[in-house]
């Protein structure tokens, strides 16, 4: 996939931290450190562009580590970044914890899993099919 920069500054290219990863490390590129104060949340540029191949779509997912060290997350997890979108990928994260938390430069900050996806077409019916469960749902098993 192609990638570009949005500044011609020094950038972390995303990358696999070994060899079974899934995901791709994503790095801040904000110049000034960033303050997220508990309960906040707010928008961290990447400085990161990307031609992702129709028919994918790259999800932006916390990383664990910083979740349970720091209690900060990806607030709309996973976030979808589409094939047609140009744009500079950015990253809202989430302070949950009780503790100021500062993104750095070249912090990595989540990280970026690529799927396939498919396109359905919906079609308007007056019942669907039986099931054994049914419309049973959150925690109907008792399990």
């Amino acid at each position: 996939m192609k990638i570009q920069f949005e500044d011609a500054g020094m950038y972390d290219v995303p990358e696999y931290m070994t060899e079974g990863a899934a995901g791709m490390d994503l790095y801040a590129s904000n110049k000034e450190p960033i303050c997220l104060r508990p309960g906040d949340r707010q928008l961290i540029h990447t400085g990161l562009k990307i031609a992702i191949p129709v028919g994918m779509e790259m999800q932006i997912r916390p990383r664990s580590g910083l979740v349970l060290k720091h209690g900060v997350t990806v607030l709309n997890s996973p976030g979808t970044i589409d094939s047609d979108y140009r744009g500079e990928i950015m990253v809202i994260l989430h302070n949950s914890s009780e503790n100021h938390f500062f993104v750095n430069f070249g912090d990595r900050i989540a990280q970026a899993v690529f799927a396939k996806y498919e396109r359905v077409e919906l079609e308007c019916v007056e019942s669907l099919d039986e099931t054994v469960r049914g419309e049973g749902g959150f925690g109907h098993t008792g399990k």
